[in-house]
């Protein structure tokens, strides 16, 4: 399969900018995922990898070689759509020989592939059936067999399950990435769910407004966010953000919350003015006694655990704690943080300031 580097990619659609100068690395054989919400650029980006769209400027390169502005059919690299894009006059066993029948391979293989991919995907009792009498799940094995069947150096998957219920999209996503297991290959991956990109990917490159706001590992991108948006965007309930104001400076390892010490991870990196406290809600932890308090006014019990929602003097906050402790709505209670679980923003751009936890996290890029 292939490397693929991205290296201050830009697009523009006459005077409106989709892709503002983007950098990541794709190593070989990763299921890398493009996450972001709608309109943000991702699915852009993932045609230029294509070749569906040329880049306005910066570079593309494939396995070293710079493939910028290679047609598509030079490139090498398979695209699955989320409607499938199959032919529908076609049967399952000829949608699958096509792209190979395209390149003059002999019948004989032609066969012999076609049954080895049916038997990867399961859909060997079906070769012979019209695509369009088969459900959702089943044309979607299909259109992937289309791309595995020509063996390329890498796929691009635009929200593949997309058009599936919720249910099956599960099972379908777990499938997708054994299958990406087997195989060995290199993936990119578009999607706007961020329990998807978690569980399947390897990397996440997380885009807003056109702009790469994080890229790593689905751990370093949920417990060190780079910016307030990937926190808020990353985990449900999202991150708390409590405000206050002052500075903070490098080496600091505790603030203070309406005039009671919390504890941060140390800084690299000092600020001043309107600041931002974050903290995922199951890293807050209640307590009967404490000086930072809150007044609980909602409770949602969802089996395993509740998430009570609390009015403190910085804002509301969201706390994820054991089923079986009882939180009564108009009770107060102690609030409670290890400062390792904890992020700092500069409310001005939103970004995280650096500690020895996420040092070399990466943001705008």
């Amino acid at each position: 399969m292939a490397q693929i580097v991205i290296r201050n990619i830009r697009k523009e659609f006459g005077d409106f900018v989709a892709v503002k100068e983007s950098s990541f690395t794709i190593e070989d054989g990763e299921f890398f995922m493009l996450l972001g919400p709608s309109g943000c650029g991702k699915t852009t980006t993932l045609r230029m990898i294509a070749g569906l769209e040329l880049p306005t400027s910066g570079d593309i390169l494939l396995d070293g070689e710079n493939i910028s502005q290679l047609p598509p059919s030079e490139r090498d690299i398979a695209f699955v759509f989320q409607m499938f894009a199959l032919y529908p006059h076609l049967n399952v066993r000829k949608n699958l020989s096509y792209p190979l029948t395209s390149q003059g391979m002999p019948r004989k293989q032609i066969k012999a592939k076609i049954d080895e991919v049916a038997g990867i995907l399961g859909i060997g009792d079906i070769l012979d059936r019209p695509v369009g009498g088969l459900s959702g799940g089943d044309r979607q094995r299909v259109a992937l067999g289309r791309a595995i069947v020509r063996e390329p150096k890498a796929f691009m998957m635009d929200e593949p399950l997309g058009a599936l219920d919720a249910e099956f999209r599960e099972h379908m996503a777990e499938e997708l990435r054994a299958l990406h297991d087997r195989m060995g290959a290199t993936t990119v991956y578009v999607t706007h769910d961020q329990l998807e990109a978690m569980q399947m990917g390897d990397k996440i490159v997380v885009m807003n407004n056109a702009v790469v706001e994080q890229f790593g590992t689905p751990r370093e991108i949920y417990d060190k966010p780079a910016t307030m948006f990937v926190a808020d965007f990353i985990g449900s309930p999202s991150m708390n953000f409590l405000d206050f104001s002052g500075s903070v400076a490098p080496g600091q390892e505790s603030i203070s919350l309406s005039g009671h010490d919390m504890a941060v991870p140390s800084l690299r990196e000092g600020a001043s003015g309107d600041l931002v406290f974050g903290v995922r809600p199951e890293h807050v932890h209640l307590s009967d006694d404490g000086t930072f308090r809150g007044r609980i006014i909602a409770a949602e019990y969802l089996g395993t655990t509740q998430i009570v929602t609390m009015e403190t003097p910085n804002g509301e906050l969201k706390a994820r704690i054991p089923a079986d402790r009882i939180a009564t709505v108009g009770e107060s209670a102690g609030i409670g943080f290890r400062g390792d679980t904890v992020s700092l923003f500069d409310r001005a751009d939103g970004r995280a300031l650096r500690s020895a936890l996420n040092e070399g996290v990466l943001g705008h890029g």
